[in-house]
């Protein structure tokens, strides 16, 4: 990765609908190798997919959630796995500390969250969580902001 590469990316994470003739005048390339460049970072997996950003809020999505797991040994990537594919889940970290997991959600209603927390408490070799509602967000942003330096 260059100086060039990492304009394109912070061009495409600010607008990835922008067309290569916009990101070659912002880059001071040529078109051609602005397609290249795109085309050689999808290849190798640095750019995974395009996609949009939606406010949660706006849509209802009022409730963050951050869940503290507990998981009994040997057994924390296959329920992290499980946890991964239930509705409402945004991340799910394999953390150091007391704790195995942490997962991050998002949720309209209370109910929602109550269904949420006993389907993660009915899964096989889930021991406790310990869940924590987010008050006020200052900053989330899951954009990757190493890029941008």
């Amino acid at each position: 990765m260059d100086d060039l590469d990492r304009t394109i990316l912070r061009e495409l994470m600010a607008d990835a609908r922008q067309s290569f003739r916009d990101l070659a005048k912002k880059s001071h390339a040529s078109v051609v190798t602005v397609a290249q460049r795109v085309r050689k970072m999808e290849k190798a997996g640095i750019i995974k997919g395009y996609s949009v950003q939606v406010s949660p809020q706006t849509l209802g999505f009022e409730i963050t959630t951050v869940t503290e797991v507990t998981v009994s040994k040997g057994r924390v990537v296959e329920v992290e796995g499980e946890i991964a594919k239930l509705p409402h889940v945004c991340a799910v970290y394999d953390v150091t500390g007391e704790e195995d997991s942490i997962v991050i959600s998002k949720f309209r209603t209370r109910e929602e969250l109550s269904d949420f927390t006993k389907a993660v408490l009915a899964l096989p070799h889930v021991e406790r969580t310990n869940t924590h509602v987010v008050l006020n967000t200052t900053k989330e942003d899951f954009r990757s902001p190493f890029v941008l330096d």
